[in-house]
C-alpha cells in the first residue's frame, strides 16, 4: 500500500474529507490529493507531521506502513506547536520563510546546552 492509499485509509476512518483536512492542516486541499493520489514523491515532513498529529496516526505507518496505524497516546503538545508554525508559516513571503528559518537555526546553535 503506497503512502497516499494510507493517507486514505486514515482519513476515512476518521470520517474526514480531503477539505477538512486540508483546512485543520492548513493546507489546500491539492496538497492533499496529491499526496493521497501518490503524486508527491516525499510530501513535506512538516505537513505530514500535521496530518498524523490531526488525524492521530502514526508517522512510521503513514511513510512506510510499519506498525500501528493508530497512536495510543493523545497528541502532544510539541506536534500542535509544529502544526501552528506551519499554519502561520504558509502566510508569508519564501523571504519571510527563509528569515524565520535562519532565527530559529541561529537560536539552536547559541541555545544552552541541556
Amino acid at each position: 500500500m503506497s503512502i497516499g492509499m494510507r493517507l486514505k485509509t486514515a482519513r476515512k476512518a476518521r470520517k474526514c474529507s480531503q477539505d477538512t483536512l486540508a483546512d485543520m492542516i492548513g493546507v489546500s486541499r491539492g496538497v492533499i490529493t496529491n499526496i493521497e493520489g501518490d503524486k508527491v514523491s516525499e510530501p513535506q515532513p512538516l505537513v505530514i507531521n500535521a496530518i498524523c498529529n490531526t488525524l492521530n496516526i502514526s508517522r512510521d505507518w503513514l511513510i512506510d506502513g510499519t506498525g500501528s496505524m493508530t497512536l495510543d497516546e493523545p497528541v502532544n503538545r510539541q506536534g500542535q506547536i509544529l502544526k501552528e508554525i506551519y499554519m502561520y508559516s504558509q502566510e508569508l513571503s519564501e523571504e519571510e520563510q527563509k528569515y524565520i528559518l535562519d532565527l530559529i537555526k541561529t537560536y539552536k546553535q547559541h541555545r544552552p546546552l541541556e
